[in-house]
């Protein structure tokens, strides 16, 4: 996904950044069509031609922000149950939500609409996905804890910073390293790693 300067030439996307900058800023009940064909400075028949409902242009910023914590899903689910495998994920889901903050901004300030949208079923899934790569099933259940909690110190953290002082990118690296301290206290290194097609290939 491209930077909101790079995003800017792409008519859908100017509407994707300046509907999701009054989201965040207005609430998204609060924020209408026609508010943000005028901020766009278009009429509401040009934005109608992209996007027919509000609800529409969320699922497509769902779509094309989440689609690298979808690839990263799919990825994991190809390697070996290690513990540096879990680390990279925890890694790579860093990086994902610094690409997509301002969504997951509108998400965490918009809690109540998001859970009558559709994305709130699709973010709740990716959730899921994402919790049963890191934890073992077989683990103790304040193991289990340690790898929920590292996913959404990663969200709170992002939002709990906000107003303090610091380079975003120092603060990310901090969330970051908490998160994997968590992980790694979850998945001791000596635990045997499980190869994702041992399930298929073990013995009845």
């Amino acid at each position: 996904m491209g930077t909101p300067h790079s995003r800017r030439g792409n008519t859908r996307q100017r509407i994707q950044d300046v509907a999701l900058g009054l989201f965040s800023e207005r609430g998204y009940e609060k924020t209408s069509l026609r508010e943000i064909a005028e901020k766009l400075e278009v009429t509401k028949a040009a934005l109608y031609y992209h996007f027919k409902t509000k609800e529409d242009i969320v699922i497509s910023l769902s779509q094309d922000l989440c689609g690298p914590i979808d690839e990263l899903i799919a990825w994991a689910g190809t390697q070996p149950r290690t513990l540096a495998t879990k680390q990279e994920v925890i890694r790579r889901y860093s990086e994902s939500l610094r690409a997509s903050e301002p969504f997951f901004r509108f998400m965490q300030e918009n809690q109540a609409a998001v859970r009558d949208l559709a994305i709130g079923d699709s973010f709740k899934e990716r959730m899921h996905a994402l919790f049963g790569l890191l934890r073992e099933p077989e683990a103790e259940l304040t193991d289990q804890v340690r790898c929920i909690t590292a996913l959404f110190s990663m969200h709170a953290g992002m939002f709990a910073l906000q107003d303090v002082e610091g380079d975003p990118e120092e603060k990310r690296k901090a969330i970051l390293e908490v998160a994997t301290e968590l992980v790694t206290a979850a998945n001791p290194p000596n635990r045997r790693p499980v190869r994702p097609d041992s399930a298929q290939t073990a013995s009845p």
